[in-house]
């Protein structure tokens, strides 16, 4: 595992065309930006294992708060578009 120490609005490029900026930093949490083509699929851990599984998103996102999450951070009571 490659591990880089990035700040706020930094970013890393993989494959060139695939970046990842450090959006925001806030407490013990780090959003980031992930700019990659669409034929990319791009999904947080839980939501990937999932898939895999064959469960659908909105039985596997945030299951033990009953809620799934948006990109920034506010509930909806469907699963976002993309991840």
């Amino acid at each position: 595992m490659l591990v880089l120490s990035r700040k706020k609005d930094e970013s890393i490029v993989i494959n060139n065309d695939i970046t990842i900026v450090v959006v925001e930093i806030r407490g013990d949490k780090v959003r980031l930006g992930v700019e990659a083509p669409k034929e990319v699929p791009v999904h947080r851990q839980e939501v990937f294992e999932a898939i895999a599984r064959g469960e659908s998103v909105a039985e596997s996102v945030d299951a033990e708060a009953g809620k799934v999450r948006t990109a920034d951070d506010s509930t909806v009571g469907n699963p976002p578009h993309a991840d």
